[in-house]
Protein backbone atom coordinates (compact mmCIF):
# COMPACT_ATOMS: atom_id res chain seq x y z
CA UNK A 1 0.00 0.00 0.00
CA UNK A 2 1.22 3.51 -0.84
CA UNK A 3 0.31 6.21 1.72
CA UNK A 4 0.99 9.94 1.65
CA UNK A 5 0.78 11.95 4.91
CA UNK A 6 0.13 15.69 4.63
CA UNK A 7 1.77 17.87 7.28
CA UNK A 8 5.15 18.64 8.77
CA UNK A 9 5.01 18.75 12.58
CA UNK A 10 5.36 16.50 15.59
CA UNK A 11 1.84 15.15 15.11
CA UNK A 12 2.66 14.03 11.57
CA UNK A 13 5.96 12.50 12.73
CA UNK A 14 3.97 10.43 15.24
CA UNK A 15 1.40 9.41 12.61
CA UNK A 16 4.09 8.46 10.10
CA UNK A 17 5.92 6.36 12.66
CA UNK A 18 2.70 4.58 13.67
CA UNK A 19 1.86 3.91 10.01
CA UNK A 20 5.40 2.63 9.38
CA UNK A 21 4.93 0.07 12.16
CA UNK A 22 1.78 -1.38 10.54
CA UNK A 23 2.18 -5.09 9.66
CA UNK A 24 1.73 -4.45 5.93
CA UNK A 25 4.81 -2.16 5.86
CA UNK A 26 3.27 0.47 3.55
CA UNK A 27 5.37 2.67 1.29
CA UNK A 28 5.20 6.10 2.93
CA UNK A 29 5.44 9.56 1.38
CA UNK A 30 5.08 13.00 2.94
CA UNK A 31 4.20 16.56 1.95
CA UNK A 32 5.66 18.94 2.87
CA UNK A 33 7.24 16.81 5.59
CA UNK A 34 10.43 17.57 7.52
CA UNK A 35 13.96 16.23 7.75
CA UNK A 36 12.86 13.92 10.57
CA UNK A 37 9.75 12.67 8.77
CA UNK A 38 11.93 12.07 5.69
CA UNK A 39 13.76 9.31 7.60
CA UNK A 40 10.51 7.31 7.45
CA UNK A 41 8.65 8.71 4.42
CA UNK A 42 9.86 9.97 1.06
CA UNK A 43 9.25 13.72 0.58
CA UNK A 44 7.21 14.85 -2.41
CA UNK A 45 8.41 18.02 -4.18
CA UNK A 46 5.37 19.85 -5.53
CA UNK A 47 4.21 23.46 -5.31
CA UNK A 48 0.64 23.18 -4.05
CA UNK A 49 -2.44 21.05 -3.52
CA UNK A 50 -3.37 20.70 -7.19
CA UNK A 51 0.16 19.56 -8.05
CA UNK A 52 0.09 17.19 -5.08
CA UNK A 53 -3.15 15.59 -6.25
CA UNK A 54 -1.70 15.13 -9.74
CA UNK A 55 1.42 13.55 -8.22
CA UNK A 56 -0.67 11.16 -6.10
CA UNK A 57 -2.73 10.19 -9.13
CA UNK A 58 0.27 9.50 -11.35
CA UNK A 59 2.13 7.60 -8.61
CA UNK A 60 -0.73 5.33 -7.60
CA UNK A 61 -1.18 6.55 -4.02
CA UNK A 62 -3.75 4.35 -2.26
CA UNK A 63 -4.40 6.60 0.73
CA UNK A 64 -3.89 10.25 1.66
CA UNK A 65 -3.82 10.97 5.41
CA UNK A 66 -4.59 14.56 6.40
CA UNK A 67 -2.50 15.49 9.42
CA UNK A 68 -2.49 19.28 9.30
CA UNK A 69 -5.85 21.06 9.43
CA UNK A 70 -5.08 23.94 7.07
CA UNK A 71 -4.98 21.72 3.99
CA UNK A 72 -8.54 20.52 4.63
CA UNK A 73 -9.91 24.03 4.06
CA UNK A 74 -7.27 25.50 1.74
CA UNK A 75 -8.56 26.15 -1.80
CA UNK A 76 -11.07 23.46 -2.76
CA UNK A 77 -9.94 21.33 0.18
CA UNK A 78 -7.58 18.35 0.25
CA UNK A 79 -10.27 15.71 0.74
CA UNK A 80 -12.51 17.25 -1.92
CA UNK A 81 -9.70 17.25 -4.48
CA UNK A 82 -8.81 13.64 -3.62
CA UNK A 83 -12.44 12.60 -4.11
CA UNK A 84 -12.49 14.11 -7.61
CA UNK A 85 -9.58 11.88 -8.59
CA UNK A 86 -10.79 8.75 -6.80
CA UNK A 87 -8.03 8.86 -4.15
CA UNK A 88 -9.07 7.60 -0.71
CA UNK A 89 -8.52 10.33 1.90
CA UNK A 90 -8.54 9.95 5.67
CA UNK A 91 -9.78 13.43 6.51
CA UNK A 92 -13.11 15.25 6.06
CA UNK A 93 -14.17 17.42 3.10
CA UNK A 94 -13.99 21.20 3.35
CA UNK A 95 -17.68 21.55 4.24
CA UNK A 96 -17.36 19.29 7.28
CA UNK A 97 -13.96 20.71 8.30
CA UNK A 98 -15.74 23.99 9.09
CA UNK A 99 -16.25 22.42 12.52
CA UNK A 100 -12.65 23.46 13.16
CA UNK A 101 -12.15 26.21 10.60
CA UNK A 102 -14.98 28.35 12.03
CA UNK A 103 -15.64 28.60 15.76
CA UNK A 104 -18.95 30.26 14.94
CA UNK A 105 -20.01 27.39 12.65
CA UNK A 106 -19.07 24.87 15.36
CA UNK A 107 -20.97 26.73 18.07
CA UNK A 108 -24.11 26.95 15.94
CA UNK A 109 -23.82 23.22 15.15
CA UNK A 110 -23.52 22.39 18.86
CA UNK A 111 -26.54 24.50 19.74
CA UNK A 112 -28.66 23.04 16.92
CA UNK A 113 -28.00 19.50 18.10
CA UNK A 114 -28.35 20.27 21.80
CA UNK A 115 -24.78 19.20 22.57
CA UNK A 116 -23.56 20.67 25.89
CA UNK A 117 -21.37 23.74 25.36
CA UNK A 118 -20.74 27.20 26.78
CA UNK A 119 -23.08 30.01 25.78
CA UNK A 120 -21.50 32.45 23.32
CA UNK A 121 -22.08 35.58 21.21
CA UNK A 122 -20.56 36.14 17.75
CA UNK A 123 -19.13 39.63 17.21
CA UNK A 124 -17.82 41.42 14.12
CA UNK A 125 -16.12 44.49 15.66
CA UNK A 126 -14.16 45.46 18.73
CA UNK A 127 -17.09 47.47 20.07
CA UNK A 128 -19.47 44.54 19.63
CA UNK A 129 -17.04 42.26 21.47
CA UNK A 130 -16.68 44.69 24.38
CA UNK A 131 -20.47 44.97 24.60
CA UNK A 132 -20.83 41.17 24.57
CA UNK A 133 -18.28 40.78 27.37
CA UNK A 134 -20.33 43.27 29.41
CA UNK A 135 -17.65 43.48 32.08
CA UNK A 136 -17.94 39.79 33.02
CA UNK A 137 -14.53 38.23 33.72
CA UNK A 138 -13.03 35.77 33.22
CA UNK A 139 -14.21 35.45 29.64
CA UNK A 140 -13.08 33.37 26.67
CA UNK A 141 -12.39 35.03 23.32
CA UNK A 142 -12.04 32.92 20.17
CA UNK A 143 -10.98 34.09 16.73
CA UNK A 144 -13.46 32.56 14.31
CA UNK A 145 -10.93 31.09 11.84
CA UNK A 146 -7.81 28.94 11.93
CA UNK A 147 -4.95 30.46 13.90
CA UNK A 148 -2.47 27.61 14.38
CA UNK A 149 -3.67 27.01 17.94
CA UNK A 150 -3.15 30.65 18.98
CA UNK A 151 -6.59 32.13 18.32
CA UNK A 152 -8.11 31.55 21.76
CA UNK A 153 -7.58 33.68 24.87
CA UNK A 154 -8.87 33.07 28.39
CA UNK A 155 -9.02 36.62 29.74
CA UNK A 156 -9.12 37.25 33.49
CA UNK A 157 -9.31 41.05 33.15
CA UNK A 158 -10.32 43.90 30.86
CA UNK A 159 -6.67 44.58 30.02
CA UNK A 160 -6.12 41.00 28.82
CA UNK A 161 -9.31 41.09 26.76
CA UNK A 162 -8.44 44.41 25.14
CA UNK A 163 -4.95 43.18 24.25
CA UNK A 164 -6.39 40.15 22.45
CA UNK A 165 -9.14 42.15 20.72
CA UNK A 166 -6.52 44.65 19.55
CA UNK A 167 -4.52 41.78 18.02
CA UNK A 168 -7.60 40.46 16.23
CA UNK A 169 -9.47 43.57 15.09
CA UNK A 170 -6.78 46.25 14.88
CA UNK A 171 -3.58 44.38 14.05
CA UNK A 172 -5.47 41.54 12.31
CA UNK A 173 -2.78 39.13 13.46
CA UNK A 174 -4.78 36.16 12.17
CA UNK A 175 -6.28 37.93 9.16
CA UNK A 176 -9.80 39.32 8.88
CA UNK A 177 -12.38 37.55 11.00
CA UNK A 178 -14.98 37.64 13.74
CA UNK A 179 -14.64 36.85 17.44
CA UNK A 180 -16.74 34.55 19.58
CA UNK A 181 -17.24 35.87 23.13
CA UNK A 182 -17.82 32.79 25.24
CA UNK A 183 -18.75 31.91 28.79
CA UNK A 184 -15.72 30.72 30.78
CA UNK A 185 -16.27 27.15 31.94
CA UNK A 186 -14.45 25.61 34.90
CA UNK A 187 -13.21 22.10 35.61
CA UNK A 188 -10.59 19.63 34.36
CA UNK A 189 -10.07 19.42 30.60
CA UNK A 190 -9.87 16.21 28.60
CA UNK A 191 -9.33 15.50 24.91
CA UNK A 192 -11.37 12.71 23.35
CA UNK A 193 -10.62 11.41 19.85
CA UNK A 194 -12.90 9.45 17.57
CA UNK A 195 -12.31 7.86 14.20
CA UNK A 196 -15.53 8.57 12.30
CA UNK A 197 -16.70 6.72 9.21
CA UNK A 198 -20.04 8.07 8.05
CA UNK A 199 -22.48 7.11 10.84
CA UNK A 200 -20.10 4.83 12.74
CA UNK A 201 -17.22 5.69 15.06
CA UNK A 202 -14.47 4.30 17.29
CA UNK A 203 -13.26 6.21 20.35
CA UNK A 204 -9.48 6.23 20.86
CA UNK A 205 -7.51 6.68 24.09
CA UNK A 206 -8.33 10.03 25.77
CA UNK A 207 -5.63 12.54 26.69
CA UNK A 208 -5.04 15.75 28.60
CA UNK A 209 -2.68 18.47 27.42
CA UNK A 210 -0.87 21.33 29.17
CA UNK A 211 -1.31 24.63 27.33
CA UNK A 212 0.47 27.16 29.54
CA UNK A 213 4.20 27.71 29.03
CA UNK A 214 5.34 27.39 32.63
CA UNK A 215 4.97 24.99 35.56
CA UNK A 216 1.79 25.30 37.58
CA UNK A 217 -0.17 26.42 34.50
CA UNK A 218 1.46 29.84 34.57
CA UNK A 219 2.73 31.95 31.69
CA UNK A 220 1.34 32.53 28.20
CA UNK A 221 -0.85 30.12 26.27
CA UNK A 222 0.96 27.81 23.85
CA UNK A 223 0.15 25.15 21.29
CA UNK A 224 0.80 22.62 24.06
CA UNK A 225 3.79 21.93 26.33
CA UNK A 226 3.00 18.30 26.94
CA UNK A 227 0.26 15.72 27.35
CA UNK A 228 -0.69 12.57 29.21
CA UNK A 229 -2.82 9.81 27.71
CA UNK A 230 -4.52 6.73 29.17
CA UNK A 231 -7.81 4.92 29.07
CA UNK A 232 -7.69 5.35 32.86
CA UNK A 233 -7.93 9.16 32.50
CA UNK A 234 -11.72 8.96 32.28
CA UNK A 235 -13.91 6.55 34.23
CA UNK A 236 -16.06 4.12 32.21
CA UNK A 237 -19.19 5.86 33.53
CA UNK A 238 -17.99 9.30 32.45
CA UNK A 239 -16.93 7.98 29.04
CA UNK A 240 -20.43 6.56 28.58
CA UNK A 241 -21.84 10.02 29.32
CA UNK A 242 -19.41 11.65 26.86
CA UNK A 243 -20.33 9.14 24.18
CA UNK A 244 -24.08 9.46 24.80
CA UNK A 245 -24.29 13.26 25.12
CA UNK A 246 -21.45 14.44 22.86
CA UNK A 247 -19.85 11.93 20.48
CA UNK A 248 -22.96 10.17 19.21
CA UNK A 249 -25.03 13.38 18.79
CA UNK A 250 -22.13 14.93 16.85
CA UNK A 251 -21.94 11.99 14.45
CA UNK A 252 -25.73 11.93 14.04
CA UNK A 253 -25.77 15.71 13.52
CA UNK A 254 -23.19 15.49 10.72
CA UNK A 255 -25.27 12.85 8.96
CA UNK A 256 -28.53 14.79 9.35
CA UNK A 257 -26.94 17.93 7.91
CA UNK A 258 -25.43 16.10 4.96
CA UNK A 259 -21.85 16.69 6.12
CA UNK A 260 -19.82 13.58 5.20
CA UNK A 261 -17.05 12.64 7.58
CA UNK A 262 -14.27 10.06 7.34
CA UNK A 263 -11.30 10.82 9.56
CA UNK A 264 -10.28 11.73 13.09
CA UNK A 265 -12.39 14.17 15.08
CA UNK A 266 -11.04 15.76 18.26
CA UNK A 267 -13.43 16.74 21.04
CA UNK A 268 -11.91 19.28 23.44
CA UNK A 269 -14.00 18.94 26.60
CA UNK A 270 -14.35 20.70 29.94
CA UNK A 271 -15.57 18.46 32.75
CA UNK A 272 -17.72 21.04 34.51
CA UNK A 273 -19.64 20.49 37.77
CA UNK A 274 -22.79 20.06 35.66
CA UNK A 275 -21.18 17.54 33.28
CA UNK A 276 -18.90 17.43 30.22
CA UNK A 277 -19.19 20.30 27.73
CA UNK A 278 -17.55 20.86 24.33
CA UNK A 279 -14.91 23.60 24.20
CA UNK A 280 -13.90 22.95 20.59
CA UNK A 281 -13.74 20.51 17.71
CA UNK A 282 -10.59 19.78 15.71
CA UNK A 283 -10.92 17.87 12.43
CA UNK A 284 -7.71 15.91 13.01
CA UNK A 285 -5.65 14.55 15.88
CA UNK A 286 -4.48 16.99 18.53
CA UNK A 287 -0.88 18.14 18.92
CA UNK A 288 0.82 17.15 21.24
CA UNK A 289 -1.91 14.67 22.25
CA UNK A 290 -1.28 12.62 19.11
CA UNK A 291 2.32 12.08 20.21
CA UNK A 292 1.08 10.74 23.57
CA UNK A 293 -1.73 8.59 22.15
CA UNK A 294 -0.09 6.91 19.16
CA UNK A 295 2.31 4.70 21.16
CA UNK A 296 -0.75 3.25 22.94
CA UNK A 297 -2.41 2.25 19.65
CA UNK A 298 -1.66 -1.33 18.64
CA UNK A 299 -2.51 -3.20 15.46
CA UNK A 300 -2.70 -2.12 11.83
CA UNK A 301 -3.26 1.65 11.68
CA UNK A 302 -2.53 1.79 7.94
CA UNK A 303 -5.20 -0.78 7.07
CA UNK A 304 -7.61 0.85 9.55
CA UNK A 305 -7.30 4.31 7.97
CA UNK A 306 -7.46 2.89 4.43
CA UNK A 307 -10.64 0.93 5.18
CA UNK A 308 -12.15 3.96 6.91
CA UNK A 309 -11.39 6.26 3.99
CA UNK A 310 -13.19 3.79 1.74
CA UNK A 311 -16.25 3.67 4.01
CA UNK A 312 -15.67 0.72 6.36
CA UNK A 313 -14.91 1.12 10.07
CA UNK A 314 -12.65 -1.82 11.01
CA UNK A 315 -12.34 -1.57 14.77
CA UNK A 316 -11.05 -5.15 14.83
CA UNK A 317 -7.77 -3.95 13.29
CA UNK A 318 -6.82 -1.94 16.38
CA UNK A 319 -6.41 -2.42 20.11
CA UNK A 320 -5.37 0.00 22.85
CA UNK A 321 -2.75 -0.40 25.56
CA UNK A 322 -4.32 -0.02 29.01
CA UNK A 323 -1.29 1.78 30.45
CA UNK A 324 -0.10 5.39 30.45
CA UNK A 325 1.84 7.59 28.05
CA UNK A 326 3.49 10.90 29.00
CA UNK A 327 4.68 13.47 26.46
CA UNK A 328 7.11 16.25 27.44
CA UNK A 329 7.58 19.06 24.90
CA UNK A 330 10.94 20.80 24.56
CA UNK A 331 10.55 24.33 23.17
CA UNK A 332 13.01 26.85 21.79
CA UNK A 333 14.15 30.14 23.30
CA UNK A 334 11.48 32.84 23.09
CA UNK A 335 8.53 30.49 22.59
CA UNK A 336 5.59 31.18 22.35
CA UNK A 337 6.04 34.86 21.49
CA UNK A 338 8.95 34.09 19.14
CA UNK A 339 11.17 31.12 18.33
CA UNK A 340 14.89 30.82 17.82
CA UNK A 341 16.43 28.56 15.19
CA UNK A 342 19.90 27.15 14.66
CA UNK A 343 20.68 25.84 18.15
CA UNK A 344 22.37 22.43 17.94
CA UNK A 345 20.57 19.55 19.67
CA UNK A 346 22.35 16.77 21.58
CA UNK A 347 21.21 13.67 23.46
CA UNK A 348 18.55 12.44 21.02
CA UNK A 349 19.44 8.76 21.51
CA UNK A 350 17.06 8.13 24.41
CA UNK A 351 17.07 4.79 26.18
CA UNK A 352 14.41 2.12 26.53
CA UNK A 353 10.99 2.36 24.94
CA UNK A 354 10.87 6.15 24.93
CA UNK A 355 10.28 7.94 21.63
CA UNK A 356 11.37 11.36 20.41
CA UNK A 357 9.11 13.05 17.88
CA UNK A 358 10.46 16.03 15.95
CA UNK A 359 8.25 19.12 15.63
CA UNK A 360 10.63 21.99 14.83
CA UNK A 361 14.02 20.58 13.81
CA UNK A 362 16.25 20.39 10.74
CA UNK A 363 19.55 18.83 9.74
CA UNK A 364 22.35 21.36 9.30
CA UNK A 365 25.15 21.21 6.73
CA UNK A 366 27.16 18.95 9.05
CA UNK A 367 24.31 16.46 9.38
CA UNK A 368 23.53 17.51 12.95
CA UNK A 369 20.05 18.21 14.31
CA UNK A 370 19.28 21.82 15.21
CA UNK A 371 16.23 23.81 16.27
CA UNK A 372 13.93 25.21 13.59
CA UNK A 373 10.69 26.19 15.31
CA UNK A 374 8.89 27.01 18.53
CA UNK A 375 8.04 23.55 19.78
CA UNK A 376 11.15 21.55 18.92
CA UNK A 377 10.74 18.00 20.22
CA UNK A 378 8.30 15.76 22.09
CA UNK A 379 9.75 13.09 24.38
CA UNK A 380 7.22 10.31 24.97
CA UNK A 381 7.45 7.34 27.35
CA UNK A 382 4.90 4.75 28.38
CA UNK A 383 4.43 2.45 31.37
CA UNK A 384 1.75 0.50 33.18
CA UNK A 385 1.37 3.28 35.77
CA UNK A 386 1.30 7.04 35.45
CA UNK A 387 4.11 7.47 37.96
CA UNK A 388 6.47 5.20 36.01
CA UNK A 389 5.60 6.89 32.71
CA UNK A 390 6.17 10.34 34.26
CA UNK A 391 9.56 9.35 35.66
CA UNK A 392 10.70 7.78 32.38
CA UNK A 393 9.59 10.73 30.23
CA UNK A 394 11.21 13.39 32.41
CA UNK A 395 14.41 11.35 32.78
CA UNK A 396 14.65 10.96 28.99
CA UNK A 397 13.96 14.69 28.52
CA UNK A 398 16.77 15.51 30.97
CA UNK A 399 19.28 13.99 28.56
CA UNK A 400 18.39 16.23 25.60
CA UNK A 401 20.03 19.64 25.38
CA UNK A 402 20.10 22.75 23.24
CA UNK A 403 20.67 26.41 24.04
CA UNK A 404 17.53 28.19 25.24
CA UNK A 405 15.61 24.96 25.91
CA UNK A 406 12.27 25.46 27.67
CA UNK A 407 10.15 22.70 29.22
CA UNK A 408 7.69 22.07 31.99
CA UNK A 409 8.64 19.67 34.79
CA UNK A 410 5.08 19.04 35.99
CA UNK A 411 3.75 17.27 32.87
CA UNK A 412 1.83 14.21 34.00
CA UNK A 413 2.02 15.41 37.63
CA UNK A 414 -0.10 18.57 37.83
CA UNK A 415 -3.90 18.00 37.69
CA UNK A 416 -3.72 14.56 39.21
CA UNK A 417 -5.06 15.44 42.63
CA UNK A 418 -8.60 15.24 43.90
CA UNK A 419 -10.01 16.90 40.77
CA UNK A 420 -8.93 14.01 38.53
CA UNK A 421 -12.07 12.67 36.77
Amino acid sequence: MKILVVGKGGREHALVRALSESPGKPQLYCFPGSDAIATLAKPVSVDGLESLIAWMKSNGIDLCVAGEESYLVKGEGLSNLCAKEGIACWGPPKESAQLEASKEFAKEFLVRHKIPTARATATATLDEAVAAIAGEYPTVLKFDGLAAGKGVAVCASENEAMDFLDEVFTQQRFGPGRVLVEQCLTGPEVSVFAAIVDDDYLIFTPARDYKRAQDGDHGPNTGGMGAVASRQLVSPELMQTIEREIVRPTVEGLRREGLPYRGFLYFGLMLTPSGPQVIEYNCRFGDPECQAVMPLVKGDLAAFCHAGAKGELRGDLLSFDEGWSVCVVLASAGYPETSRSGDRISGLDVAGDCRVYHAGTRLNADGQWETAGGRVLAVVCGAETREKAVNAAHLAADGIRFDGLQRRRDIGILHFGSENP
